[in-house]
């Protein structure tokens, strides 16, 4: 009988975890206790409870589905990173030696070999490789049928190429179409910059000009010729990700300017109210001065242009269609392709995801055209020009002055002076 009672369980102990609240003594504890310090944290005993509880289901299903998706997203973030390092690089002007390149007999043969490179060719890895690999399971299953290694409810999986032949022309539409607009908002934008750098040399050389190299104006004019030349970069820095406005316009700048630029929501507007203000500091007629904030519109103009191509993509529905039907189409390729081709389905699906959507790619690409233009370059040029104008500015009024003291000594014929 005192056993069958020692043995027992009350109904409120059957229902409690496993668990001791077993309390070690006091001096045990205070002669334990440089060893427990010592001891690293997580290994520490807890002396009021210890639990034990085992995982729960859900948690643990959650963390294989995350593992999951980690690798299955290996490659394409792969991909993404080797596309989007690819953009942030800087272009380059053409010069004669790179046209001379560009149209070289052998540049199919560069262009080639240069594939495993390409940030374009490297960027189709992932939907090549999935198309490519449903195209194989396809082939094998169809394989498995045939060959009676599967039941033979199980149904070879093919059908007519009638609906590929009807809806090819419509795929074809929907790439060029895709590809020209992409391919406008890239002119567009090089014609935007075309203006800006235009504008800003036009606006340097009337400044140049029409402001005199008096003491009080000086000052200002040089200024103002910084900031001018400082405006290309500020709207670089604008449209491109990543740029540090600090770190390109330092050589440009006053620190105290600098600063303001920095701080400013919108560095382009404000590198052009610092030309305004300029302006009204300088000691001119008011035409003269008219003229000198009519240059000013160039600006606006590019801002708006750049910030429209920025935030306005392709409409996304036709993007979207693109890409759907894109998917659809190789995806259903295999089936399509069985009865003619067998295995050469692998193959086939292989070209025609890879050309398919390296043209789909492109216009991707340029639709942000700011990326794929030389703008480093472009303001490094500008900023060079203007510099160089400056610096003969002075060298070529002296030396005309001194051509036309001599000339002045001298008469012609008819008594007027040589001009």
């Amino acid at each position: 009988m005192h056993s069958s009672s020692f043995f027992s369980l009350s109904p409120s102990t059957q229902t409690k975890p496993f668990s001791s609240n077993f309390t070690p003594n006091s001096n045990l504890l205070q002669t334990l206790r440089p060893l427990l310090i010592l001891l690293p944290s997580k290994l520490k005993l807890k002396t009021k409870t210890l639990s034990f509880h085992r995982p729960s289901s859900s948690s643990s299903s959650f963390s294989i589905t995350n593992t999951i998706t980690r690798i299955l997203r290996v490659i394409p973030d792969w991909a993404d990173h080797v596309k989007e390092r690819g953009v942030q690089q800087n272009r380059t002007l053409y010069n004669h030696h790179n046209w001379v390149e560009h149209r070289s007999s052998l540049r199919h043969v560069r262009h080639f070999l240069s594939s495993l490179s390409s940030r374009v060719v490297l960027s189709l890895v992932p939907p090549v490789i999935v198309f490519t690999s449903f195209a194989t399971i396809i082939a094998g299953y169809n394989s498995a049928v045939l060959e009676r290694w599967l039941p033979e409810f199980f149904p070879v999986l093919k059908a007519s190429s009638l609906s590929y032949q009807l809806t090819a022309p419509a795929l074809a539409l929907l790439l060029v179409f895709r590809t020209e607009e992409a391919y406008a908002r890239f002119v567009e934008g090089k014609k935007a910059w075309t203006k800006v750098i235009a504008g800003v040399n036009d606006f340097a050389s009337v400044v140049m000009a029409g402001v005199d190299n008096n003491a009080d104006d000086l000052h200002v004019k040089m200024s103002l010729l910084h900031y001018i030349m400082a405006f290309p970069v500020a709207l670089k820095c604008h449209v491109l990700y990543g740029s540090d406005v600090r770190r390109d316009l330092q050589n440009l700048l006053e620190v105290d300017d600098l600063q303001l630029v920095v701080d400013s929501k919108h560095p382009p507007r404000c590198i052009i109210e610092f030309i305004s203000q300029s302006i009204k500091l300088l000691k001119l007629e008011d035409s003269r001065r008219n003229v000198l904030e009519s240059k000013i519109s160039c600006f606006h103009e590019g801002i708006g242009i750049c910030e429209q191509l920025l935030s306005i993509p392709i409409p996304l529905s036709y993007t979207y269609l693109t890409s759907r039907f894109l998917v659809l189409w190789h995806l259903t390729l295999p089936i399509i392709l069985w009865d003619d081709c067998h295995w050469i389905v692998v193959p086939a699906t292989f070209i025609s995801a890879a050309s398919l959507f390296c043209i789909e790619e492109v216009g991707v690409l340029i639709e942000e055209p700011f990326p794929m233009l030389a703008l480093d370059d472009l303001c490094k040029k500008v900023h060079k020009d203007i510099l160089e104008v400056i610096a003969t500015e002075n060298l070529i009024r002296d030396q005309l002055v001194a051509k036309r003291n001599n000339y002045s000594k001298e008469n012609s014929q008819n008594g007027w002076p040589y001009s």
